[in-house]
């Protein structure tokens, strides 16, 4: 049957970008992101041309393992499309995108996803990211290499180790079947929203209940808030609940948007240039695919930086404690340039260093015993040397000892 809720979905260039690569689709059973990768052109066409293969899909289905097959074969026919359309362009080249579709069939949820874009499921106020990123960072996380944290500001967060692209016709698809219910929230979503906002603010946004394309607004400006570096796109969708059912025609956003996206032009006459010709249609890509044997030097790229992590902190340490130890030894040795006169328990002392102490640690030791005894002295003189009386040299400690011997001589 018809699935009875209510969706939206939007696209949104980012704040770096020049153009828009990322594709969405919103209908009444199919709900895609797609972001697409390979440069100006590249991207624009690939993340259309799976949009076009998969909006056939969007239909009622009888079983569930109908519509599972129906995703697996649209998005291989997706991957032969974007192997016919190099062999007409070949500047396109390495094009590829990500593909996380979802189709409604009765209480369940049919997902198929490749790449980093995300499902999201929000049920009960707890967020649950459904789908698994098909990127180098995810293996370093699922190895414990990294924490999912660190894995955020990875250098390589973008390198995907599996994606729908120009090379192969049988990519390897993450799909499965989940129970849905009434209130649940789905967001699908390119990492232009998922690298930028995180997990917390997402699930707030989700949580107030708000229509889907009012929720999708706050959403976006969340990222645009954050710099926006990539693309954004995103589509919510509500099963049942208190909005609008949706009804009228599907929602196409980013550059499925455009009916020229989805055709394969002409090549451009080409123009002589130092450049590849494969290259000259970059547009500083977010991502790309490493061949297979690329996988253990990144690895090994890995465990090098994060020794260097390692020995750069052991470095920073130890500089600051030599710091701090010269900073030590340097205001002792001022220390010991000070003189004060004070008593033991018995005479009159000259101590070189500061009457101050740092823990149980003294700044000061006897440097000259007097030999005054302190019952010799008034008790007004008495009290003033066990207070200690400070001297700007050993000379003026001399002559304070020689005041105060006169003073024990006339008390005498």
């Amino acid at each position: 049957m018809v699935f009875q809720g209510s969706s939206t979905a939007i696209s949104h260039t980012g704040k770096v970008r020049s153009n828009n690569q990322d594709s969405g689709y919103a209908g009444s059973n199919l709900f895609v992101v797609a972001d697409g990768m390979g440069g100006h052109a590249g991207g624009d066409v690939a993340s259309s041309l799976a949009i076009a293969r998969l909006e056939a899909l969007d239909k009622p289905y009888d079983t569930t393992a109908g519509a599972e097959k129906a995703l697996r074969d649209a998005i291989s026919e997706a991957a032969v499309d974007l192997i016919d359309t190099v062999h007409v362009r070949p500047e396109l080249a390495g094009m590829g995108t990500t593909v996380s579709a979802l189709i409604m069939v009765d209480d369940y949820a049919v997902i198929a996803h490749i790449g980093d874009s995300r499902i999201y499921l929000y049920r009960d106020d707890t967020l649950t990211q459904i789908t698994t990123d098909h990127t180098f960072v995810q293996r370093l996380v699922d190895s414990g290499r990294i924490t999912p944290e660190e894995a955020r500001y990875h250098p390589r967060r973008s390198v995907l180790m599996r994606v729908l692209g120009d090379m192969d016709p049988d990519p390897e698809l993450d799909t499965f079947i989940m129970p849905t219910q009434p209130g649940d929230r789905w967001l699908l979503c390119s990492d232009g929203l998922s690298g930028v906002v995180d997990d917390a603010h997402t699930a707030k946004a989700l949580g107030m209940g708000l229509a889907p394309g009012r929720t999708a607004d706050i959403l976006l400006k969340q990222a645009l808030d954050g710099g926006a570096p990539d693309n954004v796109t995103m589509v919510i969708v509500d099963v049942g609940g208190q909005h609008p059912v949706f009804s009228g025609t599907a929602t196409i956003v980013g550059s499925a948007s455009n009916p020229a996206g989805v055709e394969v032009p002409a090549a451009a006459p080409r123009r002589a240039s130092w450049l590849h010709p494969n290259r000259q249609a970059a547009n500083e890509p977010t991502h790309f695919e490493p061949a297979p044997e690329f996988l253990e030097e990144l690895i090994e790229e890995d465990r090098r930086r994060s020794r260097r992590r390692r020995i750069g902190w052991i470095a920073g340490l130890a500089l600051v404690l030599v710091l701090i130890t010269g900073a030590v030894w340097l205001g002792y040795q001022w220390t010991q340039t000070r003189f004060f006169v004070g008593a033991d328990e018995d005479t009159v002392v000259i101590y070189q260093g500061v009457q101050q102490n740092i823990g149980p640690i003294s700044l000061s030791t006897p440097y000259e015993d007097t030999e005054i005894p302190l019952d010799s002295l008034s008790d007004f003189a008495r009290a003033t040397v066990v207070g200690t009386i400070s001297a700007s040299s050993l000379e003026d400690a001399r002559r304070i000892v020689a005041d105060i011997s006169d003073l024990a001589g006339g008390s005498g």
